[in-house]
């Protein structure tokens, strides 16, 4: 099932071969039965698990507010990629973001498959009993994004963003103690899975920075792109034969570019 790569240290770093602590053991790259959303990506999403402490009452129920259900999800996935998903998810329909507060944050690591209904509402339970750590977990998210997003437009261009990007990504990897386990879902598939050691909240954007850090690893940095609407602020992975892909997507920013050459055609005759 799986095709392995020798882990390499990217050309995009030439002074700093070594830093990365964990290349040896990761960069695989993935046949067709890779997750369908990320269906040309590095790696599997890894599922996060979160071993509830002692003291939660696991019999109380603790659901996600219940919401209409022809309501349509504000997540938009066009990057390709979970590290970059995860640097539009500030701009979702309707200039919907996803880290406005700690809720949208886990409705959207479900939407992304990092979370399952179970495990997100066990980080639910925990937010509601321990409000100050969901608090800090959502500013940390804030701040992760920013880095990635740093690194998506400037990353490869710029050797000091990719080492500060390198910086972050170490920091939330090195503070997050846990396990790395794959279990066996239900339909019989596999999927990867963390089990955080201590606080639960540290380990929600684990998933996201090791994406980042499989398109560093990968040298996937090149074929990175910012959607060419200026209006538009997503920015995705360009995986396309000939590196040509200019939109986010063709159905939204990619039709309105082609109905503003029909108008400006229809105003030259």
């Amino acid at each position: 099932m799986y095709t392995p790569v020798i882990a390499r240290v990217s050309p995009f770093f030439p002074r700093a071969r070594g830093i990365f602590f964990f290349a040896a053991a990761r960069a695989q790259l993935l046949d067709a039965h890779c997750t369908a959303r990320y269906a040309c990506c590095p790696s599997t999403p890894t599922m996060l698990t979160l071993t509830p402490p002692d003291s939660a009452p696991l019999s109380v129920p603790f659901a996600a507010p219940a919401r209409p259900a022809t309501e349509r999800s504000p997540f938009v996935f066009v990057g390709e990629r979970l590290w970059l998903d995860f640097v539009n998810c500030e701009h979702g329909l309707r200039r919907f973001d996803a880290l406005r507060d700690f809720e949208s944050l886990v409705r959207w690591l479900e939407s992304a498959l990092v979370l399952d209904a179970e495990r997100g509402n066990g980080i639910r339970r925990r937010a509601h009993q321990q409000p100050a750590g969901a608090a800090a977990a959502l500013v940390d998210a804030r701040r992760v994004r920013g880095a990635l997003r740093s690194l998506a437009e400037r990353g490869p261009s710029s050797e000091r963003v990719r080492e500060d990007a390198l910086a972050e990504i170490n920091r939330v990897l090195g503070r997050s103690a846990g396990t790395r386990r794959v279990e066996l879902r239900g339909d019989g598939t596999f999927m990867r899975s963390f089990v955080p050691v201590g606080d639960a909240f540290a380990g929600l954007v684990i998933p996201v920075v090791e994406s980042a850090a499989d398109a560093l690893i990968l040298g996937e940095l090149n074929r990175v792109r910012r959607c060419a609407d200026p209006r538009c602020q997503r920015v995705f992975f360009d995986n396309t034969k000939n590196g040509r892909r200019r939109w986010c997507d063709m159905a939204t920013c990619g039709n309105r570019a082609k109905a503003a050459r029909h108008r400006e055609k229809l105003k030259s005759h």
